[in-house]
């Protein structure tokens, strides 16, 4: 068993320089949590928070036993059949997402390509995808999965096609899929898609339409599906849309759709009186690891997790054939963390954990830490490492139960490997206390 250390829960830490140690962390969140206050978009209230995190795991333990696949350390849920990209998005190795443009015909006030490296250059300039599948080929490098995004892809119909055709003869093994809001999705442009190798095509629908925008994307999603092996939509969950979604469900459901992916709703921070005007706040914490991740997705808004999961419960309850996914935030983060620390084995005394895929290692700080060397050592312990700045003696999470026998408090710490002027070093993320008696090295790392 392990434990946060947040505001709230750090007083029950005992040994005073672990203490001190961990409220660098605290105080580091708190300072993240004004910079987005400060955006005007203000976090759930605590009391709500607590509602939230108790509806959410009652949730949970409901899903566990209704045929539900628990994917990826509980960040990822799937009812019936999930894409193999998204199962390869996991890890992403192998897979890469392209665009031609970020123009967009549209002004969703929640989306985050504003967000993305060059926006503006972007959003008048297209890029030379030929060029850049060429250039991954000339490495050696082998793509399973392929993606067109945007801005609004079909905006560029030509370049669209050429991309996919010369995909599919660069990478003939790889699966070949697009995303588009389908405004521009006819029966010439998917026969000439088809023709060019997709595999897949993923169409969103926005709750702020009215029921006329909402027909117009099945009409474009059945229409699809003569061309296209597999048709998906993929739609972020608004807060307060459960009636509207669940009919979306069995329509979809009806039409013989292949799935569907609920995506957590996401702040793009920016846009904040929208948000505010929806009475949409952020969830806290919106990171069960504090970092800056690739993904330009923002700050997950409090209340979608907890519909989507509702959503997966009414798709069981009705029999629904439809593949229903829950793709929350962090199952978004977990390819950046995998690549950045699955690129070279652990140095010691770090392990690389299987199920978040941060490097992890023990602490023991001040006090503590001359029984625990002792303890160490007769275990035969090879890895462990003094630091005389901040008091505290590291090692291998897998020697905590040479310790059981001592009563001291460890620090599981967790850490990301960055690469600065071309040199590798990790970077340590947060720090939470468990016991000796009490860690669990399965569930716990």
């Amino acid at each position: 068993m392990k434990t946060a250390l947040t505001a709230e829960t750090l007083p029950v830490v005992r040994n005073p320089v672990f203490r001190q140690y961990a409220a660098r962390y605290v105080n580091g969140y708190a300072r993240f949590a004004e910079q987005v206050r400060g955006l005007g978009l203000d976090f759930e209230t605590p009391e709500a928070a607590a509602q939230t995190a108790a509806e959410t795991a009652e949730r949970l333990a409901r899903l566990r036993g209704q045929a539900v696949l628990f994917r990826n350390d509980d960040k990822s849920l799937v009812l019936n059949r999930l894409s193999p990209a998204c199962e390869a998005c996991q890890t992403g190795v192998g897979s890469a997402t392209f665009f031609i443009s970020l123009q967009c015909h549209r002004s969703c006030y929640y989306c985050f390509n504003p967000n993305q490296e060059n926006y503006e250059y972007f959003r008048d300039n297209q890029r030379d995808l030929t060029a850049e599948l060429d250039a991954i080929r000339a490495r050696g490098l082998r793509l399973r999965h392929v993606a067109l995004t945007g801005g609004e892809p079909l905006l560029h119909k030509p370049q669209a096609v050429a991309f996919f055709d010369h995909a599919r003869r660069s990478f003939p093994e790889a699966h070949r899929r697009l995303y588009t809001c389908g405004d521009y999705v006819d029966a010439e442009i998917l026969q000439q898609l088809q023709a060019a190798g997709l595999d897949e095509i993923r169409l969103s629908i926005r709750m702020h339409d009215l029921d006329k925008g909402h027909r117009h994307v099945f009409e474009r999603l059945a229409l699809a599906q003569r061309f296209i092996s597999t048709v998906m939509v993929e739609m972020p969950v608004l807060p307060g849309t459960e009636a509207s979604m669940r009919d979306v469900l069995l329509e979809l459901d009806r039409l013989g759709i292949h799935s569907i992916n609920l995506l957590e709703f996401c702040f793009p921070l920016f846009n904040a009186p929208e948000f505010a005007a929806r009475g949409f706040r952020i969830k806290s914490p919106p990171y069960r690891v504090l970092y800056n991740y690739w993904y330009a997705g923002g700050l997950p808004v409090a209340g979608s997790e907890v519909l989507c999961l509702a959503l997966l419960e009414f798709a069981r309850e009705q029999g629904l054939r439809l593949g229903v996914h829950y793709c929350s935030l962090e199952n978004k983060h977990t390819g950046q963390i995998y690549q950045q620390n699955n690129e070279r084995p652990a140095p010691a005394p770090y392990t690389f954990s299987a199920r978040d895929y941060f490097l992890k290692s023990a602490k023991v700080f001040g006090r503590d830490i001359v029984p625990a060397r002792r303890a160490l050592q007769r275990a035969g312990a090879a890895h462990f490492e003094r630091n005389h700045d901040y008091d505290y003696l590291e090692f291998p999470v897998q020697q905590i139960p040479a310790l059981r026998d001592l009563d001291v408090e460890v620090g599981l710490s967790s850490n990301v490997a960055e690469a600065q002027a071309g040199e590798r070093f990790l970077r340590e993320l947060q720090v939470e206390l468990t016991r000796p008696r009490e860690f669990d090295l399965v569930a716990d790392i």
